[in-house]
């Protein structure tokens, strides 16, 4: 009886080694294959060199900085344009902005 008990735990031991290895190799497949599939699509996907219309006062070295940035942080993107902006959004946010840190009642809140 404890034979059999030893003869079926090394049985048990050799179909883990056996999974574990067949696991093993076909990770490593589908690493070898993804990364095989990464480097050419990444080879792929190298910009050009096109360069946007750079606006009046803006440093080509921030271009360039921004670009590199982008790229590295979402991949190749185009951008279209870079120059100084208006302040008519800038005011409007910072309008909202004193208004919702106000305090007192404000719509929609209780009156603790």
């Amino acid at each position: 009886m404890l034979t059999e008990a030893i003869i079926k735990s090394l049985q048990i031991y050799g179909i883990a080694i056996v999974v574990s290895v067949i696991v093993a190799i076909l990770i490593k497949v589908l690493v070898s294959v993804t990364a095989g599939l990464e480097k050419r699509k990444a080879a792929e996907e190298v910009p050009t060199g096109t360069v946007c219309p750079v606006g009046i006062g803006v440093p080509e070295e921030d271009v360039a900085a921004l670009s590199a940035a982008i790229f590295a942080a979402i991949g190749p993107h185009r951008i279209l344009r870079i120059s100084e902006s208006s302040h008519g959004w800038a005011i409007g946010g910072r309008a909202a902005q004193h208004s919702s840190h106000t305090p007192g009642h404000s719509p929609g809140r209780s009156n603790r």
